[in-house]
């Protein structure tokens, strides 16, 4: 259990049960073991006692999640933007300190290596990535330095989560502040920044990881109630936001998750006009000429079933036409999963994963109304 667990333990008058994952239960809704095993999750409280009730809070009011599994990367040095730059999916070069956004790196055919947000400071850059992907980002990053004037290390920090509709309250109340989205500001020690999900917005805040026991404490003493990563994960599988080492595997492009791509309600984590980077020659022929295989779905689970597991083959017949990522309880939906399936099995009946019923929620079907802008030019040079 972390220090946080047991910090917030204390609050709750010292109930400590149900803060650890449970290995040999997965009745949640979740394979615990698996996500302990890719992930690093399990250095951090599954829930406080009442999972469904903690994750009301971020939606009702206002609920603090530890997120400190997550590992961060600062880059300095007066190269570090143009650097950043030309290795990974965003454009930074000309990001100004307070900017907030997400970026993929990719390898040369256009796979997912790593998702990571990007915090732009005065005079460095901070990048924090799940533990499975850290130690790859981190050789990754020192291999390409080359002439670049850049340092690069690990430094301590962890993530705190603040959200819900009393979050601008709770945060200003504990000494913090409350960023417009995209943009984070400097209170003490600490980074503030606001990114726009799951629903609502979220406020992350980065402490030293000494300091990580104080701030929580401070964030609960203004009002936010404790809320374990099972709530966060909930609202991460609604937000059809995929998680490295539970839903993303080796052959995943960008296009196959919609919301990494610009739309009128999220931060892109692909930039589709910046300069060259490895892996843009996939992201650009998907684009404008075609539609990727597979996307990223919601799957509505039949709650009677045995729910199935991280890496269960969804099946239409005997057919395999993808495989389930993260598999929680939601408050409102019930038993939920993101799923990586083909694109042409979307709206098809009869899936099944084992003996678990399956559907596609209809919100997170990803219908193309037009043409990709490449496919048109090209039709219209045919003159049809």
């Amino acid at each position: 259990m972390s220090h946080v667990a047991g910090a917030a333990a204390l609050e709750l008058g010292g109930q400590t049960e149900g803060l650890e994952k449970d290995s040999e239960n997965a009745s949640d809704g979740t394979s615990a073991k698996n996500v302990e095993q890719t992930t690093g999750q399990a250095s951090v409280a599954w829930h406080y006692g009442r999972p469904l009730v903690e994750q009301r809070h971020l939606q009702e009011d206002c609920g603090v999640v530890d997120r400190s599994y997550y590992r961060v990367i600062e880059v300095t040095g007066e190269d570090r933007l143009t650097y950043l730059n030309t290795l990974f999916s965003q454009k930074v070069d000309d990001a100004t300190p307070g900017t907030v956004t997400e970026a993929l790196n990719l390898d040369a055919n256009g796979h997912v290596l790593h998702h990571m947000t990007l915090t732009v400071l005065d005079d460095s850059v901070l990048i924090d990535v799940p533990p499975v992907g850290f130690d790859s980002l981190l050789k990754y990053l020192n291999m390409m330095v080359f002439w670049s004037k850049v340092e690069i290390a690990e430094v301590e920090r962890a993530v705190i989560s603040v959200m819900g509709p009393n979050a601008p309250e709770v945060l200003v109340s504990a000494g913090l502040a409350f960023p417009q989205v995209g943009k984070a500001t400097t209170v003490g020690h600490s980074y503030v920044r606001h990114l726009p999900w799951p629903r609502g917005g979220r406020v992350d805040v980065l402490v030293r990881r000494q300091d990580l026991v104080g701030a929580w404490d401070a964030l609960v003493a203004a009002g936010a109630s404790p809320v374990g990563l099972m709530g966060w994960d909930a609202e991460r599988v609604v937000s059809l936001r995929p998680e490295l080492g539970i839903d993303v595997d080796e052959k995943m492009i960008p296009h196959e998750a919609p919301r990494w791509i610009a739309s009128e309600f999220d931060t892109a984590a692909v930039h589709l006009d910046k300069g060259c980077y490895r892996g843009q020659e996939t992201v650009s022929r998907v684009h404008n000429v075609g539609r990727s295989p597979r996307v990223l779905v919601m799957l509505q689970l039949d709650g009677s079933a045995t729910l199935p597991e991280t890496g269960d083959p969804v099946m239409m017949g005997k057919r395999a036409v993808g495989h389930v990522g993260t598999v929680v309880q939601h408050a409102d939906y019930g038993p939920i999963a993101l799923a990586l399936l083909k694109r042409s099995a979307q709206e098809r009946e009869g899936l099944v994963v084992g003996d678990c019923a399956v559907a596609v929620d209809p919100s997170s079907i990803d219908r193309v109304e037009q043409l990709p802008p490449g496919r048109a030019a090209i039709n219209r040079l045919r003159g049809k």
